[in-house]
């Protein structure tokens, strides 16, 4: 096998092993790693858990034999600052290998080439790019939390072939499949916020913790400019489990947003959106602030029509079941489309299965000059 072909098959077996820390690691980047030494793999390792030694490191813990003078395949650049462990470019110098490979630089602004700088510098073969928009794409939150200062927003619904959220009467349960489900469930445990609307929280009294599959809880967020959910609502329960984070808009009465606190819910109050409602752009920093670089919004229509309208979704996820309810509830209202010329233009990630229903992964077009 020659050099290139060795390089792409095993930083694309690194980023498999990068997958199995989803869920675990965010804020932090997934990261795999691979150390080969002749044509024999010595050592692999990934980011197994927020705080815990990164890729490589356990990539070299895990080493059968010295790594000196091999190669070690990376899907992120090895960061250069302290955090919650050593720099990892140290780790790198240390070991000696006598080549290393890169999926794709780092863009946090403390490491962002510097770690691949000082390994070239200590005389270290360093390849940078191998499967880059693999890489890339796999930390897509991480990216875009870094390169913007706000979360990665996914939007997520489930609806009936004819597109409906729910029926006349405003029933919904449940529209998807088992399979489907347990597959929202393991989206909320991929993210580390999710969000809904007031309108949501009155009608159907959602818990928003991760109960169907093994995972984290994301931080729960709900949007009430006019203050009208209760504090007893699901949402607002189980503190120690899964937090809490109220936005709403000021004015309100004091011993109202007190019970709220008194039940460990965290409250905000920010300005108010051009169109009503809480401002989306002041919540998102907000949400920065936090720490939340990935945010599942969950509905409702009014929130997810939001979302789409001020263009703030970076990915589309929708659940369609082979299911028919002719006149109920539309998913997305008023887009201000009056020519499909205006359309929101998407571009399908993938399509996928999960028991009677299709799952659609789309992400924004740019919308034409």
């Amino acid at each position: 096998m020659d050099t290139t072909n060795r390089d792409f098959f095993f930083i694309r077996k690194a980023l498999r092993l990068a997958r199995r820390g989803a869920g675990w690691v965010s804020p932090n980047p997934m990261v795999g790693a691979i150390l080969v030494k002749g044509d024999r793999i010595i050592g692999e390792g990934y980011h197994e858990r927020f705080g815990g030694p990164h890729g490589e490191v356990n990539a070299f813990d895990r080493a059968t034999e010295s790594p000196a003078g091999a190669t070690l395949y990376v899907t992120l650049e090895p960061c250069f600052h302290h955090g919650k462990t050593p720099p990892c470019v140290d780790r790198v110098l240390r070991e000696k290998p006598a080549r290393v490979v890169i999926g794709t630089v780092d863009p946090n602004p403390r490491v962002s080439g510097r770690s691949v700088g000082r390994l070239r510098e200590a005389g270290v073969s360093v390849t940078v790019g191998v499967l880059e928009r693999e890489c890339r794409d796999l930390n897509e939150t991480f990216f875009k939390f870094m390169e913007t200062g706000l979360p990665f927003v996914t939007v997520k619904y489930a609806q009936t072939l004819d597109g409906r959220i729910a029926t006349a009467t405003g029933h919904s349960r449940w529209i998807s499949s088992g399979p489907s489900l347990k597959y929202a469930h393991r989206l909320r445990s991929l993210h580390d916020g999710i969000l809904v609307g007031s309108g949501t929280v009155l009608k159907d009294d959602p818990d928003l913790r991760v109960r169907l599959v093994r995972g984290r809880n994301p931080l729960r967020v709900v949007l009430d400019a006019s203050l009208s959910v209760s504090p007893a609502a699901n949402v607002f329960q189980n503190q120690e489990q899964a937090k809490s984070l109220l936005f709403t808009t000021s004015g309100h009465d004091d011993e109202k947003l007190e019970k709220f606190r008194n039940r460990g819910v965290a409250v905000e109050a920010l300005p108010e959106g051009r169109q009503g409602g809480v401002d989306l752009a002041a919540a998102l920093k907000s949400l920065a602030g936090w720490g939340i670089s990935s945010l599942l919004v969950e509905g409702g229509s009014s929130v997810m029509t939001s979302f789409v309208r001020e263009e703030k979704a970076d990915r589309y996820l929708v659940i369609v079941a082979p299911k028919l309810a002719g006149k109920g509830i539309e998913a997305l209202g008023d887009l201000g489309v009056l020519t499909m010329d205006d359309a929101v233009r998407l571009r399908f990630r993938t399509v996928r299965r999960y028991g009677d229903d299709v799952v659609l992964d789309a992400r924004p077009l740019e919308r034409p000059a």
